[in-house]
């Protein structure tokens, strides 16, 4: 194996809402009220005001890149209010990252948007393109000699989540269905793993003319690299299922992936694989391999992702999330391992890939759920007490090797 180029990125992932805690501004926020089966996020980890304590533990253990989102609800609460203070608390944890070592990986947008945003329309809206870039050219102000930004976080997604909420307003869900759900639910895990919608073509479409915007922006403001992040399915055909697989991996990422031409990077995000078959994407069986969200046990599907993703766009890659949601760190080792092992063989085979970053540092708030735990570092909600795991020590060698000593290991 020839392993992983110099400069290359090591670290992990989180977002706003899901670490900081009392995000009361946003959309995300009023919408953990009123949703039957949604928990709340409350304090969620405090990372708000622990940033520090988040970012030393994980430079300590040896890695070099921290990808954080900045919020949007925080920076304009209102249209048109900026938030002076909230954009100088990002820019300390830019400086932050930047004084212990790691290279800051920003993403602007993150699931959330302001509650005033959404009761406009939210993407869909008449205005959404205008707000939006509004948003980014404040943000551009604490951007400084940030190198990598990501305008919008997995866009795909984003549109399951809005027609989910347009299906519960409409009386056909009872309950949430989250993206990441309670382990403790075997038969809401499988009911969501094979009902998530794939998204429609109209929003998709919005969401890139919206990046669009946002990355001339951030171009003629900044000196950053400028990407997005694609939640990748790594979907396979069922046998005879092949014109069906085309036809829904443009929905769920095809459409994503083309709307990244002409940026400096993009980011895969894989946890899983899924089969299409006639009716569409086939739900994960029930075995006791399962992860925590009731998705199969498949770290292969980060080499598939990746291979993909550079087929269908020849850019520059970043690993912004992969990951998997699982109480035995032991496992979770072992699935990076083998994926990070198929990612290497997907840059063999010519994939120019710039980092790994993990999904997550923490254990945190997942879109509706505390059960599944995806994080490097344990998390105690009383006390916010952070417990690192053995995993992250395992990732900071890795790093601090630049990857030789997972490719040494593997080629014996």
């Amino acid at each position: 194996m020839t392993g992983f180029p110099p400069g290359f990125l090591w670290g992990a992932s989180t977002s706003a809402h899901q670490t900081e805690g009392n995000d009361v501004s946003s959309d995300w926020w009023a919408r953990e009220g009123l949703m039957p089966g949604m928990e709340p996020s409350g304090d969620a980890v405090d990372s708000y005001h622990r940033y520090r304590e988040d970012m030393e533990l994980l430079a300590g253990a040896g890695c070099t890149a921290y990808r954080f989102g900045i919020e949007w609800a925080r920076i304009e609460p209102r249209p048109g209010q900026v938030s002076r203070a909230e954009l100088a608390h990002y820019r300390r944890m830019i400086d932050t990252a930047v004084q212990l070592g790691l290279e800051p990986v920003v993403t602007l947008q993150h699931f959330t948007a302001p509650a005033w945003f959404a009761a406009e329309g939210g993407w869909m809206g008449e205005r959404a393109i205008e707000r939006f870039s509004s948003y980014v050219t404040t943000a551009t102000q604490i951007l400084g000699g940030v190198n990598w930004v990501a305008t919008i976080n997995e866009p795909n997604m984003q549109a399951m989540m809005v027609m989910l909420e347009e299906a519960m307003r409409a009386g056909k869900l009872e309950e949430w269905m989250s993206p990441t759900v309670d382990g403790g639910e075997e038969a809401q895990r499988e009911r969501i793993a094979a009902n998530l919608p794939v998204p429609q073509p109209r929003f998709g479409h919005r969401m890139v003319e919206v990046h669009h915007a946002a990355r001339d922006n951030l171009r003629e403001r900044t000196d950053a690299k400028v990407g997005w992040t694609i939640a990748n399915g790594a979907l396979t055909a069922s046998p005879g299922n092949e014109e069906k697989l085309v036809e829904v991996r443009y929905n769920y990422e095809d459409l994503y992936l083309e709307g990244s031409r002409g940026d400096d990077w993009v980011g895969v995000q894989s946890y899983s694989s899924q089969q299409v078959d006639a009716n569409g994407i086939v739900g994960h069986p029930e075995h006791p391999d399962n992860t925590l969200t009731g998705a199969a046990y498949r770290p292969d599907a980060l080499g598939m992702a990746v291979r993909h993703t550079w087929e269908k766009t020849g850019l520059p890659i970043l690993v912004t999330e992969n990951g998997i949601a699982t109480g035995d760190d032991e496992r979770r080792i072992a699935y990076t391992t083998e994926a990070l092992r198929t990612l290497v063989s997907a840059m063999e085979d010519g994939a120019e890939v710039r980092g790994y970053l993990h999904w997550s540092l923490l254990d945190n708030y997942e879109w509706g759920h505390w059960g599944p735990t995806f994080g490097l570092i344990a998390v105690d909600r009383e006390t916010f007490e952070r417990k690192p795991k053995p995993s992250l020590a395992w990732l900071g060698q890795v790093a601090s090797t630049n990857g030789s000593v997972l490719t040494e290991a593997l080629a014996r």
